[in-house]
C-alpha cells in the first residue's frame, strides 16, 4: 500500500487542503500508482461565462481523500492534468459533464479513461440520472450532509463543513464504483458507449454561430432567424471575451426583440426594450447594427431554419403505445433505466420507420431495437402468462 506523505485530515478537527506545490507533487506521486482515482470539483459560474474552478477533490483506492486548492497563489496544476491525461488510470466521476467542461476549458483536452457512475447506475437500473447522495444511500447505506452544497466555494478559508462535504464526494464514490463495476459485468461496454459522448471535445465547444439555438423565438421567418444568428453570435463572443454570463451582456428577451424588429439605425436600436440609448450610441450599438445588417442581407438559402415537427399520426398511436410497453418490459428485464434506452422522439421515429436512430445501434439494438422491429413487423408478439409478459416469435 502506498502511504500519503501529508497529514491525514481525519486526525484533526480541520480537514486539510493542498495549497503548496510540494504537497501537490506528493499527491501526484501517490495517485499515479493506482489503476483508478475518484475525482470531483467545486466551482462557481453565476458571475462568469466559463465555470470558475474553486476546488479539486481526488482519492485513490486506499488513500485518504485530498482537496487541491486551484486558487492558491502560484500553484501549478500540471500534476492534476497529468493524472487526468494518463490513459492507464481510470478516472471515476459522478455526473461528469460539468467537471469535464472545466478541465476542457483549462487544458483543451478531456480526461482520458473515464467512467461516469451516474451513467453506470442507469445501466444498472437505478433510474434516470440518479443523484450522488441518493446513490450513496442506496449502495453504501450512508447519508451525506448537503448543507454546504450551495456555498461560495471561492471564499477562503474554506470551513471544516465545506471541506468535509467536498471530500465525501470522492470518498464514497470508491465504494459506489466497486459496486457498479461488479453489477455491470458484460454491460460495462454499454457504459463506455455512453461515455464516448462525454469524452468528445465537441460536447464542450460552444461555436458562437450556434448560440441562436438557445434563444426561444416563436417564428420560422428566415430573415428573423438570420438576424438572430448574427446578434446571438456577437453576444456569445462578447460574453466569452469578458468572461461574464450571456445575460450580463444582453438578455435573451432583448435579443429576441432585436431580431424581430431588426432596427437599422441608432434611433431604432435605442427603442429596443432593455437596450437603451447609451448602448445604441456606443460601440455595442455600432457592432450590433452591423450584425443586424449582415443578417438582413443573408441570402434566403443560407438563412437558418427550425425544422417543423410534424404531428404524430393518430393512426400510429396504438403502435406507439405497444412499443412503449415493450420498452418498459425490456428495461425491467435488463435492469436498465428506460430513458437511457430510448426517449419519446426515438420511439416515434421507430414507429414511423426511420432507421438512423440510436435505438437501432449498439447495445440499444440488442436490448430493445431488435425486438421492437420484430414487434412492429408482426414477427413478435407479447402476452401475459401467469402474471408475466412473455414473447412469442423470436
Amino acid at each position: 500500500m502506498i502511504v500519503l506523505a501529508w497529514i491525514p485530515y481525519k486526525r484533526y478537527n480541520t480537514p486539510m487542503i493542498i495549497s503548496k506545490q510540494s504537497e501537490l507533487d506528493k499527491l501526484y506521486a501517490t495517485l499515479k500508482g493506482f489503476d483508478y482515482i475518484t475525482v470531483d470539483t467545486e466551482f462557481l459560474r453565476d458571475k462568469t461565462y466559463y465555470p470558475k474552478l474553486c476546488l479539486i477533490q481526488m482519492a485513490g483506492p486506499d488513500t485518504l481523500p485530498a482537496a487541491v486548492d486551484p486558487l492558491a497563489e502560484g500553484l501549478d496544476l500540471s500534476p492534476v492534468f497529468d493524472l487526468l491525461a494518463n490513459e492507464k488510470i481510470t478516472k471515476v466521476f459522478h455526473a461528469a459533464r460539468q467537471d469535464i467542461e472545466i478541465f476542457y476549458n483549462l487544458t483543451g483536452e478531456v480526461p482520458k479513461s473515464l467512467i461516469d457512475t451516474q451513467v453506470a447506475a442507469m445501466v444498472c437500473g437505478f433510474g434516470d440520472q440518479i443523484g450522488y447522495n441518493n446513490l450513496v444511500q442506496e449502495i453504501c447505506k450512508k447519508h451525506i450532509d448537503k448543507g454546504a452544497q450551495f456555498t461560495d466555494w471561492s471564499r477562503r478559508p474554506l470551513s471544516n463543513k465545506q471541506l468535509t462535504y467536498a471530500l465525501d464526494d470522492v470518498t464514497h464514490l470508491r465504494d459506489v464504483y466497486h459496486y457498479l463495476v461488479k453489477e455491470l459485468g458484460e454491460r460495462a461496454n454499454w457504459v463506455m458507449e455512453e461515455v464516448a459522448v462525454l469524452t468528445s471535445p465537441s460536447t464542450y465547444q460552444n461555436p458562437p454561430e450556434d448560440a441562436w439555438r438557445r434563444i426561444k423565438l416563436r417564428t420560422e421567418k428566415p430573415k428573423v432567424l438570420a438576424v438572430l444568428r448574427e446578434i446571438a453570435a456577437w453576444r456569445e463572443k462578447e460574453a466569452q471575451r469578458r468572461d461574464v454570463p450571456r445575460n450580463r451582456v444582453i438578455r435573451d428577451e432583448t435579443l429576441a426583440d432585436m431580431a424581430v424588429h431588426a432596427p437599422e439605425t441608432e434611433e431604432e436600436l435605442a427603442q429596443i426594450r432593455g437596450f437603451g440609448a447609451d448602448n445604441a450610441r456606443g460601440k455595442w450599438g455600432k457592432e450590433l447594427l452591423a450584425a443586424i445588417h449582415k443578417g438582413l442581407n443573408t441570402p434566403k438559402e443560407e438563412c437558418p431554419y427550425i425544422p417543423r415537427k410534424e404531428r404524430f399520426p393518430q393512426d400510429k398511436q396504438p403502435a406507439l403505445e405497444i412499443v412503449k410497453m415493450l420498452l418498459r418490459v425490456q428495461a425491467a428485464r435488463h435492469g436498465v433505466a428506460a430513458k437511457l434506452i430510448a426517449a419519446g422522439d426515438d420511439l416515434e421515429a421507430l414507429v414511423l420507420g426511420e432507421t438512423d436512430i440510436s435505438v437501432l445501434k449498439g447495445w440499444r439494438y440488442e436490448v430493445f431495437g431488435q425486438s421492437a422491429q420484430a414487434l412492429l413487423s408482426g414477427k413478435l408478439s407479447m402476452k401475459l402468462k401467469d402474471g408475466e409478459v412473455v414473447f412469442e416469435g423470436l
